[in-house]
């Protein structure tokens, strides 16, 4: 089975990690690390396409607008899942598929706060 090449992020799962957090270790944090760029490029198109000058408000506010976006936009929302999701092997998939639910809500999380922590690469 072909396995795509992810970053391996080290001391993530111990002995007692529950499944759901082994997931999320081991398959969505190194996805989201990998697809760092692209998702940093999308949030730029997004404040683009909807002419949000983003570069002017002050860091609390930029935070907030980034909160925002991921509790209001489910277009977006589900287009960020998408770019996650589609990184999947078919096994992981199965896995997401019976809990979708709960896992959606940790990738829209991990996304929401690494692009909190990436402000100074949107312009």
């Amino acid at each position: 089975m072909f396995k795509k090449e992810r970053p391996i992020l080290a001391d993530l799962v111990n002995d007692g990690t529950s499944e759901m957090e082994k997931f999320q270790n081991e398959v969505i944090r190194p996805i989201i690390k990998m697809q760092h760029n692209l998702l940093i490029s999308f949030f730029q198109n997004y404040l683009q396409k909807r002419k949000i000058d983003f570069s002017v408000f002050p860091e609390k506010k930029k935070r907030s607008k980034i909160s925002s976006i991921f509790k209001t936009d489910n277009n977006y929302k589900n287009i960020t899942l998408g770019v996650i999701l589609g990184q999947f092997s078919i096994e992981e998939y199965k896995f997401y598929a019976d809990n979708s639910s709960e896992i959606n809500k940790r990738i829209l999380q991990i996304i929401t706060q690494r692009i909190k922590d990436s402000i100074t690469e949107i312009q």
